[in-house]
């Protein structure tokens, strides 16, 4: 999405609006929508570095605005979440049994993921609804919730303010960018690997039941052969 939005024009909304497009961006994002937040709060901690914007204002703007919009996204999927899973999946030709097993996965690291996808890429946007769709207990939420957002802004304020005195912005929306990235492979194979382990298994499960089925079938058409010569 920020290379859909200039970084020159993601810092320019950001100087023009201030606390508020760091609030809403990151709102935004967290409810669900594809909205550059983490470059917006990178591009409000840089600007309290320059002295344009506080710092402590913009933390707090980040962790509230991370906070609502994860509260937001949780009942969202709470509410409406599955259903258009299961259309987006039948759309796409997936098993509804292999949408149950991935939210089951999820809903066994719900509270990590929760956390931990603050600083993933793509995960930012989908853990709360995700967390919705899983029935997660909204007290559990919303304590992980909380926790995500103070550690997730604390790191990108604190990193731009202090970084962005020494480096240019553009640097550091790369190195944020590459380490979301990095996570987000990290996320990936924290799931998928479990799930195709299950598949592997199961397939192993079949396999062992076949050759005796196999040898039984060789055995009878063995004495078809033997009936066949007498």
């Amino acid at each position: 999405m920020s290379e859909l939005v200039s970084l020159e024009r993601i810092e320019e909304i950001a100087q023009q609006y201030g606390y508020w497009a760091v609030f809403l961006g990151i709102l935004l994002e967290n409810v669900g929508l594809p909205i550059p937040g983490e470059t917006v709060t990178l591009a409000g901690g840089f600007l309290a570095g320059s002295h344009q914007l506080n710092y402590w204002i913009v933390l707090t703007d980040a962790v509230l605005g991370a906070t609502l919009g994860g509260t937001i996204g949780y009942w969202v999927g709470r509410y409406g979440g599955w259903s258009l899973l299961l259309a987006i999946g039948r759309l796409f030709r997936v098993q509804e049994s292999k949408l149950v097993a991935l939210k089951n996965q999820f809903s066994e690291n719900a509270a990590k993921a929760v956390f931990l996808g603050r600083f993933v890429a793509l995960l930012r946007i989908f853990a709360s609804p995700l967390a919705g769709i899983a029935q997660m207990p909204y007290p559990r939420f919303m304590l992980f919730n909380t926790l995500g957002a103070f550690a997730w802004a604390s790191v990108m304020v604190t990193l731009s303010f202090f970084a962005g005195q020494i480096v240019p912005l553009e640097k550091l929306v790369e190195w944020a960018s590459r380490f979301a990235l990095l996570t987000l492979l990290i996320v990936v194979a924290w799931i998928v690997v479990p799930v195709w382990l299950e598949s592997r298994k199961a397939q192993e499960v079949v396999a062992e039941s076949q050759p005796v089925g196999d040898q039984t079938g060789e055995v009878e058409n063995s004495k078809l052969r033997v009936e066949g010569k007498k």
